[in-house]
């Protein structure tokens, strides 16, 4: 990439300000990032600021920094790095990007250029003797199946000829750019092939389909039984046609029935019954455990324990029983303690997983601002 250095002092303004309406849409762009984050809206105030100047000026990299609370150099670098800001004044009525990568070079974009120099400057992003128009040559802008193409300012001219580039010079350069239609040049529909479609259009008629009549079949033709391809084939005794069950018939499934009671009580071992073994329930860790974390007499004011994500009322009331009060406590348990509360609360596992030890440490240390500050969100 190029070096890219602000326009010389003698083009620069004294000082920059947003207008009134700029000014109360920067505020609501700010207010859309969460607090200490406001520096993310540096490109949409730069922006905004070109569109309102015309360029970037080096008073309005210093207005966005003092703004956003920035260092100047910063600003600088965003505003250097990135080519949609233009550095130095150009065409107050049209600045024309010429799309110059292969497929617009491949379909003309030379001769665009060509135009460009002719009608306005001959060198790049140098404005015309009357300072209304200017352009420069741009990296790929998207619309390669419609080249050749240009940009001016947010709209998009594509499918160009040479002369009709020239008629959208003059157009812009007499005040009447806002009556050329933006996109194709020329018949296209968007981004449809060039004369309409050229593949597909031919009626596709299906061989058969379920709504046309069907041939009768012949009078004479011998009856053909329904299929069993679909019909599942189970050879689970079960399923045997010939195994004799209560619906099939009563008396010998009652018949069986008293032959296999008569079996079990002649014979020499009669199962015994499985018993279900008992459920283990985990018993909670003991008051009088060593590893129970110190309590301490309820202060005058304690802390909301429910701003620990992991923490509801419930668990905040069992947490004050244990003489837990305050997130101080919470960011001194050790590993032991932390198990002993774990397995308390029946939580298996979950004070790890929540972080509990750190989100107390941040809350204690600076309240919602330093817990915002680590994790990057408000708790709970």
């Amino acid at each position: 990439m190029s070096v890219r250095r602000l326009a010389e002092e003698q083009f620069q303004p004294a000082s920059f300000a947003f207008n009134a309406e700029n000014a109360a849409w920067a505020e609501a762009t700010i207010r859309k990032y969460p607090e200490g984050r406001q520096q993310s809206a540096v490109i949409p105030l730069l922006m905004r600021a070109q569109e309102q100047e015309g360029w970037v000026t080096r008073a309005t990299i210093e207005h966005v920094a003092a703004r956003l609370d920035m260092p100047y150099i910063r600003v600088m670098e965003v505003a250097t790095f990135y080519t949609q800001f233009q550095l130095k004044p150009i065409g107050t009525r049209a600045h024309i990007q010429v799309c110059g990568t292969t497929p617009c070079m491949l379909r003309g974009a030379e001769e665009l250029i060509k135009v460009c120099q002719h009608k306005i400057h001959h060198d790049p992003l140098q404005p015309n003797a009357d300072g209304t128009l200017s352009w420069e040559e741009v990296e790929c802008q998207g619309a390669c199946v419609n080249a050749p193409m240009v940009i001016i300012f947010k709209d998009a001219y594509e499918d160009l000829t040479p002369e009709r580039l020239e008629e959208i010079i003059d157009a812009f350069e007499s005040g009447k750019g806002d009556e050329i239609k933006p996109g194709p040049q020329t018949d296209r529909h968007l981004s449809a092939p060039e004369g309409g479609a050229v593949t597909l259009n031919d009626e596709i008629k299906p061989v058969r389909t379920n709504l046309e009549p069907q041939p009768e079949p012949p009078v004479d033709a011998a009856p053909v039984p329904p299929a069993e391809a679909a019909k599942p084939k189970d050879t689970a005794p079960e399923t045997d046609p010939k195994l004799k069950t209560p619906v099939t018939a009563p008396k010998a499934a009652e018949n069986n029935v008293k032959a296999a009671e008569a079996q079990a009580e002649s014979g020499t071992a009669k199962a015994e019954p499985v018993k279900a073994a008992p459920a283990t329930k985990s018993e909670k860790p003991s008051l009088e455990d060593k590893n129970r974390p110190k309590g301490i007499e309820k202060p005058a004011e304690v802390d909301d324990l429910k701003l620990i994500s992991g923490v509801g009322p419930k668990i905040e009331a069992t947490l004050h029983e244990l003489g837990i009060f305050t997130f101080a406590q919470v960011a001194s348990w050790k590993k032991a303690e932390r198990e002993w509360v774990d397995g308390y609360l029946n939580f298996k596992g979950r004070i790890e997983r929540d972080d509990w030890l750190n989100q107390a440490k941040a809350l204690a240390k600076g309240g919602e601002a330093e817990y915002i500050k680590v994790f990057g969100k408000k708790p709970r």
